[in-house]
């Protein structure tokens, strides 16, 4: 066991608790060390389709927005790999998912901070500091810490009709890029109607000889819609809009959350407009290609393996009526979810969770527990419903790991001052002179 315990102890290393410790890099008076049990960082690689890109822009990385001059950038690991002049000269209308990845493996492989290939089994609390059992080829033996930093990631979310198909006959999108090879000459069938059903889709029209003999697409929005990228909805992914949205109360949030599934889950332009344009070469130009099927607005209600063949049985939102597919392979584009790690159990019963068993997060990201306020839980990536739309997102990792920086040291090492937002969230219409002067009042 160490002796004097660290000031923070991270758990899982995704892009999120990197962020955290780039951070903390240049956070000289801090002790902070991170977990991993994978031993090396890997981003998705299940989802590293050929051809894909980020829905994020390069500068949204782990530390720019906070902190512009850090070794830890985008723009300086374009620098280190002598590739900033070609990057630029490339004119990519979005980052390419693998060179993000590669960015983020750069930094992963250089911080200090950083262990992998070692899991915590489970983390305890006595003695005025958590207690961190940890296993592995790289294990420390146990690793006490004032602070917890969580960031183990979200789950592959499977609806419970999936329970009913063999484990053979269907997987996740999370392991897409292991999986596709095996649909060559099958009936597939892609359920969801997300970026990630979407590159799935598009990657299995584009395969030539290898590809299924069917594709049928189904989703459960009334139809295959882009992501809302505009301007006004890229406030939603603002430090000043986050501020605004956790003054609602709860039952508000989850009503605008809901909303706003577009602005975080819809379909890049880029993505749409090279589907279709491969569907029409598939109708009109190479009729030898796979077939697809369409199918928007439907939802899956149950399915079944009777005899070895799979059905799906789908409610059709538009005009009511019931129908059925029979793939031979489904393929799970439905998402995550969070879910608390099995190495908190000891302490699960001293949070203090939401109704979706996510932690109730205060304004700085920490867990609301019954220990003492001074030894906090951090939990990443789990206030979808306290923070709003961006929490899931890359798009607040910097500004969010800032947040936790300066609680953790109980100072301002980051400025995270700004103006006043362009758009008023809430309060009474702001007064800019007489001539509207009778607006609060209409």
């Amino acid at each position: 066991m160490t002796g004097s315990p660290l000031d923070l102890a991270g758990i899982g290393i995704g892009p999120f608790n990197l962020s955290l410790a780039a951070q903390l890099d240049a956070v000289d008076d801090l002790d902070a060390r991170f977990f991993e049990r994978k031993p090396a960082f890997d981003w998705h690689p299940g989802m590293m389709l050929p051809g894909v890109s980020l829905q994020t822009s390069f500068l949204k990385d782990l530390v720019t927005a906070t902190n512009p001059t850090s070794p830890w950038s985008f723009m300086a690991y374009l620098v280190a790999q002598k590739r900033f002049y070609e990057f630029l000269n490339a004119d990519f209308p979005a980052v390419p998912r693998r060179e993000f990845a590669q960015y983020l493996a750069w930094v992963a492989a250089r911080l200090p901070s950083l262990r992998f290939g070692t899991a915590i089994r489970e983390v305890s609390f006595g003695d005025g500091a958590f207690t961190l059992a940890c296993d592995g080829p790289r294990a420390e033996g146990a690793v006490r810490a004032r602070n917890l930093a969580l960031g183990v990631g979200l789950q592959p979310y499977r609806p419970p009709f999936a329970a009913k198909l063999p484990a053979a006959r269907q997987f996740h999108a999370a392991e897409a890029a292991f999986a596709l090879d095996r649909t060559a000459g099958l009936r597939v069938a892609v359920v969801g109607g997300g970026q990630s059903g979407a590159e799935i889709v598009l990657d299995f029209l584009g395969r030539g000889r290898d590809a299924p003999a069917q594709v049928d697409w189904i989703s459960r929005r009334p139809n295959f819609l882009p992501l809302d990228a505009s301007p006004f909805t890229n406030e939603l992914f603002t430090p000043a809009y986050v501020e605004r949205f956790r003054d609602l109360p709860e039952a508000r949030r989850r009503a605008v959350v809901a909303r706003q599934q577009l602005a975080g889950d819809g379909i890049s332009a880029e993505t749409l407009q090279a589907l279709y344009r491969r569907l029409y070469a598939l109708r009109h130009l190479e009729p030898e290609g796979p077939g697809v099927g369409l199918y928007p607005h439907r939802e899956v209600l149950d399915a079944d393996a009777a005899g070895g063949r799979l059905r799906l049985v789908m409610r059709n939102g538009f005009d009511g009526s019931l129908a059925f597919l029979h793939p031979e392979v489904v393929v799970l584009a439905t998402g995550y979810r969070y879910a608390l790690p099995d190495c908190l159990a000891p302490l699960r019963h001293r949070l203090a969770l939401d109704g979706d068993g996510r932690p109730l997060l205060a304004a700085d990201f920490t867990a609301r527990w019954d220990g003492p306020d001074h030894h906090r839980i951090f939990v990443l990536n789990a206030g979808l419903t306290s923070h709003g739309i961006a929490e899931p997102q890359l798009s607040l990792m910097a500004w969010r790991s800032a947040v936790i920086a300066n609680a953790l040291a109980g100072r301002p090492c980051f400025d995270l001052g700004l103006p006043p937002a362009p758009v008023a969230w809430s309060g009474a219409p702001e007064r800019r002179g007489t001539a509207d002067a009778t607006c609060a009042e209409e």
